[in-house]
């Protein structure tokens, strides 16, 4: 599912037009200014109880190698993004 069907479910839903559907899933998930994007940016949790939480963590430097070379080449820290599903999304999925 994409965002564009998320929104046609949501409007379906909640008796939104599709335009807003569509800006308020804009604004909960847009990579670059929306909400979760931003608090993770903040290095804060996004916690959807039930559904489950959305975090950062930090990846050191190290030395990798380039494939096409074979040259060593370090790879650069950074922060990447993690998942854990909640209780009640395991329990659905499990079924």
């Amino acid at each position: 599912m994409n965002k564009s069907e998320m929104a046609v479910k949501l409007a379906k839903k909640v008796n939104l037009t599709h335009a807003a559907a569509a800006n308020v899933v804009d604004v909960i998930f847009n990579a670059h200014k929306g909400i979760v994007a931003v608090e993770l940016d903040a290095g804060r949790k996004v916690t959807l109880p039930g559904f489950g939480t959305f975090g950062t963590r930090k990846r050191a430097a190290r030395q990798g190698r380039n494939p096409a070379t074979g040259k060593a080449i370090t790879i650069s820290a950074r922060k990447y993004t993690t998942f854990k599903a909640g209780k009640t999304l395991k329990e659905k999925l499990a079924k």
